[in-house]
């Protein structure tokens, strides 16, 4: 008798746990659907040359995450901000993208040169490496966006 209630017990675990298996919500490109990617801001790595270069090329301004890799608020806003999908879309299609580790490489010299002393920084440039505005801290997706049309709205003027 016990084997049997064993049996069922363990049958209705297993009944139970399948009737979960769509209930959490999968990325489509981790069910290996690559049409489908996460939606999120896309950003040069590490490569301050570059977005200077695709900045000009585009006559685009130059958005930058200032961050260090222990930073947890920096963490925060790659998984959270940067993925929301109205910020993502705004600043892939106005803006060069850049991030930047300003504790290494070339980081290092531009963390001085921009006068960065917390992080996370985010930084708008020209196209000729000025800096335009910043902000010092975590920033909300609707923060974000705020932070960029006033930028944008600035530069039709």
């Amino acid at each position: 008798m016990k084997k049997i209630n064993y049996c069922t017990a363990l049958f209705g675990v297993i009944l139970l746990l399948s009737s979960f298996k769509n209930s959490v919500p999968v990325p489509e490109i981790a069910k290996g659907n690559p049409e489908k990617k996460v939606r999120q801001i896309n950003f040069i790595e590490n490569s301050w040359d570059l977005a200077l270069k695709k900045a000009k090329a585009e006559n685009k301004y130059i958005f930058v995450d200032a961050y260090a890799v222990w930073c947890g608020p920096c963490k925060l806003l790659k998984a959270t901000t940067f993925k929301n999908h109205e910020v993502a879309d705004l600043f892939n299609k106005n803006f060069v993208n850049l991030s930047l580790d300003m504790e290494k490489g070339e980081g290092i010299k531009l963390a001085e040169k921009w006068g960065i002393e917390a992080y996370p920084t985010l930084l708008v440039l020209d196209s000729n490496g000025k800096v335009i505005t910043g902000n010092v801290g975590y920033v909300t997706a609707k923060e974000l966006l705020v932070f960029a049309q006033k930028v944008l709205k600035a530069r039709k003027i």
